[in-house]
């Protein structure tokens, strides 16, 4: 029964659209920007109570921020959809044994942060005041956090960031929306209302938040990992990236999902940084 839900729903917002598309377009797009898990439980509390606690206020939302203190270069972590800081939670334990500065932020909606709607652009103006703070010199974004990351470098670049790591990262919206609107069986207009509510809000089409080519011309070196195996964000994403990013390396990987947790991966990060 579960599998049908995301359908069932469907059908009633196409059932609004027949009355108000533009309504319809505003409770798809509340939908889809509304996270249903990715707070924090008392396991994850635990371990993150071990960092610096922080928070940055961006655009009225509170954004948490974690640091482990190091002397090495500041590495900046934005996680994606429905997690929060504790994935990083490997990762993190082997960028303090290099001792570098690791910093973690929970997302709009997510962890420990404030709000309740999310998406890459929102995330993206809360990366950059984070990154921004704490003098950043380097990125590494997992799924929407890896889009937001590419996003954030193109609008607001700093030029304190000098490395960037995307990690499983939606190369563009137009597939993000074509498989949001696939698995709940919206109609046509439906999706076109989505479109038109997207250029009202964020004055573009989502046709135009193209993040791969957003990257053609990226300063900051790049490492790109996508798994062939991934079945939340195609591994075409990946290679769509690595076609424009000129400026970085890929990584394939098989058989480590959308996740990447791997040490395969983790020494692929730490040697990218440690050149």
């Amino acid at each position: 029964m579960k599998k049908y839900i995301p359908k069932i729903v469907g059908f009633g917002i196409n059932s609004v659209g027949i009355l108000s598309p533009k309504y319809a377009a505003h409770l798809s797009m509340t939908l889809f920007s509304s996270p249903k898990k990715g707070k924090t439980n008392e396991k994850q509390a635990n371990y993150l109570k071990e960092a610096k606690q922080d928070e940055v206020i961006c655009n009225g939302i509170t954004i948490k921020t974690y640091q482990w203190s190091g002397k090495k270069d500041t590495v900046l972590l934005a996680h994606g959809w429905e997690s929060n800081t504790y994935r990083w939670k490997d990762l993190i334990e082997l960028l303090k044994a290099e001792d570098y500065n690791v910093i973690a932020l929970d997302a709009p909606a997510h962890g420990s942060s404030s709000g309740k709607l999310f998406n890459a652009l929102i995330y993206s103006e809360c990366i950059h005041a984070v990154a921004k703070k704490f003098n950043t010199s380097a990125i590494i974004g997992h799924s929407v956090g890896g889009m937001a990351t590419a996003f954030g470098n193109y609008n607001f670049p700093l030029t304190q960031v000098k490395k960037l790591v995307l990690l499983g990262a939606p190369a563009d919206f137009t597939g993000v929306f074509s498989r949001y609107i696939d698995m709940m069986g919206y109609n046509n207009r439906i999706s076109k209302a989505m479109g038109k509510y997207v250029l009202a809000r964020f004055n573009h089409l989502p046709e135009y938040f193209d993040a791969a080519k957003f990257t053609t011309n990226f300063k900051a070196k790049g490492l790109i990992v996508h798994d062939k195996k991934d079945r939340i964000i195609p591994y075409k994403d990946g290679l769509k990236f690595k076609q424009n990013y000129t400026n970085a390396e890929f990584l394939s990987t098989k058989g480590f999902g959308h996740g990447l947790k791997s040490e395969l991966v983790y020494t692929h990060i730490l040697d990218f940084l440690n050149t």
